[in-house]
This record gives C-alpha cells, sequence and structure tokens, in this order.
C-alpha cells in the first residue's frame, strides 16, 4: 500500500515576526533577510526530495520560502484555504498575552475548548478549520502524489495538524512552531501519523 508523505513546512521569518506584530491573514508581508536565509538553508537539505506537489497559502511569504522549489518546476497550487488565522482589529499590531487582557483571553478560551472564540473582526479556529477541510480532502484524493510539501502559517498550522492527526482543535498549542520549522506526517491505511515534530535540524549551521 502507497504511504503518502506530507512535509508541513511554517514559513520563514518576516520583519513582523521579529518585531511581534501580528501579520494573520490580511497582513501579506514579505520574508526577511533572515527568512530568506532559512528558505535557503531548507532547500540546501530537501532539493533532492521527490516532491510530486506542493502547496501553499496565497500569502507571498509561503511562496517565497519554497521559491527554489517553484523554479525548479515542481507543480505548485495556492489555496486561501492555507491562510493564517485572521486576527481581525488587531492585524498589524504588536500584541502579546502579557499586553492585551482580550487576546489572552480569547487564547484561554480555545485551550479549554472554545474553538468559536475569536477576536474582533477575526476568525476562530473553527472557522478556520471548516475552510481547511476541503483542501484535505483534496490530499486524499491524490494518492499518487506520494511525495507532498505544504508551506503554511503557524496557527493554521497548528489547526491542520488537529484536523490531519484527529485532535480536538483545543490541543492546537501542543504543536510548537518556529520559523521555517517541519513536520513531517505519513498517510496510510486511511490515517495520518506524526513522524517528525518541530524538526528544525535543516536550520542548523554546518561543522
Amino acid at each position: 500500500m502507497p504511504i503518502q508523505q506530507l512535509y508541513l513546512l511554517r514559513h520563514g521569518q518576516t520583519d513582523f515576526n521579529v518585531q511581534g506584530i501580528v501579520q494573520g491573514s490580511g497582513i501579506n508581508s514579505d520574508l526577511n533577510d533572515r527568512g530568506r536565509a532559512q528558505a535557503a538553508q531548507f532547500w540546501e537539505v530537501y532539493q533532492d526530495v521527490p516532491f510530486d506537489r506542493m502547496y501553499t497559502s496565497k500569502l507571498k511569504r509561503t511562496q517565497q520560502s519554497v521559491q527554489q522549489f517553484i523554479d525548479k518546476g515542481i507543480p505548485h497550487e495556492s489555496y486561501p484555504a492555507l491562510n493564517e488565522i485572521s486576527w481581525g482589529t488587531r492585524e498589524g499590531t504588536r500584541i502579546t498575552p502579557e499586553e492585551d487582557i482580550e487576546y489572552a483571553r480569547v487564547l484561554a478560551a480555545w485551550r479549554v475548548g472554545d474553538d468559536h472564540a475569536r477576536l474582533p473582526g477575526g476568525e476562530s479556529p473553527a472557522q478556520v478549520a471548516a475552510r481547511q477541510r476541503p483542501f484535505i480532502e483534496l490530499l486524499r484524493s491524490r494518492p499518487q502524489d506520494e511525495m507532498v510539501l505544504v508551506c503554511l502559517h503557524g496557527r493554521a498550522l497548528r489547526v491542520l495538524l488537529c484536523q490531519l492527526l484527529g485532535y480536538p482543535l483545543r490541543c492546537m498549542d501542543g504543536f510548537e512552531h518556529q520559523n521555517l520549522c517541519l513536520y513531517k506526517l505519513h498517510y496510510v491505511g486511511g490515517r495520518y501519523t506524526i513522524r517528525n515534530f518541530l524538526d528544525v535540524s535543516h536550520l542548523t549551521p554546518s561543522p
């Protein structure tokens, strides 16, 4: 039985990441110099993997993170289903749980299972999960694509991992992430299993 190998990649660093400014789906930022270097490091390690297809969100920071694979000619499709969660009126602002009571309240609600909680004008995890489900069905409908690369965003990655692995969305913060980290999953026998968790070995400088 063929095994579909799914490589899930978070985009590289942007200036907004460094500054602690929330991006979300409404901020279409570019990679910074560090982000481009991270993308080059990932390419250096994984350029010979025979990917059958790759997917990105509609936001350019994901496409820039895998541009060398696109340039290689690997079939590439982009979908808004993979866009980051919308943080609504908070996008473009610097917020942390310590600085913003409302933001902390929403994150706490997610952790106890209220996946419909959201910031003003933003999306809930349940809404992100709903728009991702057609993409998951697309993946499953293409078993001939045995090696698949998907580049998306931090919160969207957490939601997608919960759905693929069968966890409730309240568990999503258990999937840690950082810029250009990799999760690798195998799909066989109708279920996904995780093989690599928060893999950043490709970002380690060579001795």
